[in-house]
């Protein structure tokens, strides 16, 4: 019963990471295509607010759950499946950080513009074009991590 609310708690978690991610990305992208500045600071603000609320509880719960249920369930802790998982996890992590903080940036720049009814500078595209090429390879992974999580590839254990 424990392991499956654990296991409950993990699924639910990583769902909740990958879409926030997912839905995040697709707003502000889309948003940014636009071009409305009220609309983009609008957007990149709740973007920061979801990141907080949602990705980062999830960020910590996935890796501590994960940790928990293979530990209960007995897989081998040199299975590849694992070690790949890992590492694309981290991967995506490394690549989550810089864009937090771009994210921040983003929102700030783009209040800042609002409120001085100017025109979003060059530097707020030039961190947009970042945050996107940023969230390419962190996507992927996390998609492979689903499959790995999900599948548990025999051919990648230990």
């Amino acid at each position: 019963m424990i392991y499956l609310l654990i296991k409950t708690l993990h699924i639910l978690s990583s769902v909740l990471m990958v879409g926030t991610g997912f839905g995040s990305a697709f707003y502000l992208f889309f948003i940014h295509r636009q071009g409305n500045l009220a609309s983009i600071a609008q957007v990149s603000r709740l973007v920061v607010k979801a990141d907080w609320w949602f990705t980062t509880p999830a960020i910590i719960i996935q890796p501590l759950s994960g940790a928990v249920m293979l530990y209960m369930a007995g897989y081998p802790l040199n299975s590849l499946w694992i070690w790949l998982s890992a590492a694309l996890y981290l991967l995506a992590g490394a690549c989550w950080l810089p864009v937090v903080w771009l994210q921040i940036r983003l929102r700030d720049m783009a209040a800042h513009a609002l409120a001085e009814n100017s025109t979003l500078p060059p530097r707020y595209w030039r961190y947009a074009r970042y945050w996107e090429w940023l969230g390419y390879p962190a996507f992927t992974a996390m998609l492979i991590v689903y499959g790995l999580m999900v599948f548990k590839p025999v051919s990648l254990t230990g």
